[in-house]
């Protein structure tokens, strides 16, 4: 073996190596782009003619779609660990809360934080929620109240009594 074949072999396995972490660490950055330049470097450097280009390529993509349903099937069998999985549970002891809590919010009264166009931010007992209003416009510090609650939407309105 000369020089230039063991070169294009490195780049090959550099390349899915570096594809291979890719798969794992979400998004289309260092790792893939570099994988990619390797695995094209190593199909230059391997082959004499455009047929044997051809196939190498061919092998290449074979072995990426293995090398792709092999880490789908540890990820699902949890031998890796994707860093876009959430680990941790979210509870409510711990400050969390569900869109089916906030029904208890409904016929409560507070202050337009922001303009509300319909949408903005409104304080209620002291915390900060992302309200709707009703559709009308309502400028920051004017009173509101809930009127209705749509799973994780608040809609609110101006708040007579408070004016």
């Amino acid at each position: 073996m000369d020089g230039l074949t063991i070169l294009g072999l490195l780049c090959l396995l550099a390349g899915f190596i570096f594809v291979g972490i890719e798969m794992v660490v979400p998004g289309f950055s260092v790792p893939g782009i570099s994988g990619i330049v390797c695995l094209i470097a190593g199909v230059f450097l391997l082959a004499d003619t455009v047929m044997e280009g051809f196939f190498i390529t061919v092998i290449v993509l074979a072995l990426l779609g293995i090398l792709m349903a092999v880490m789908l099937y540890l990820l699902s069998k949890g031998k890796f660990r994707s860093p876009i999985i959430l680990e941790e549970e979210q509870k409510s002891t711990e400050g969390y809360l569900s869109s089916s809590d906030l029904k208890y919010l409904l016929g409560k009264k507070g202050v337009a934080m922001t303009d509300l166009r319909p949408t903005g931010v409104g304080q209620i007992d002291g915390i900060n929620f992302d309200v709707i209003s009703e559709g009308n416009y309502i400028s920051a510090g004017e009173p509101v109240e809930i009127i209705k609650v749509e799973g994780s939407k608040l809609i609110v309105r101006v708040s007579e009594e408070d004016k």
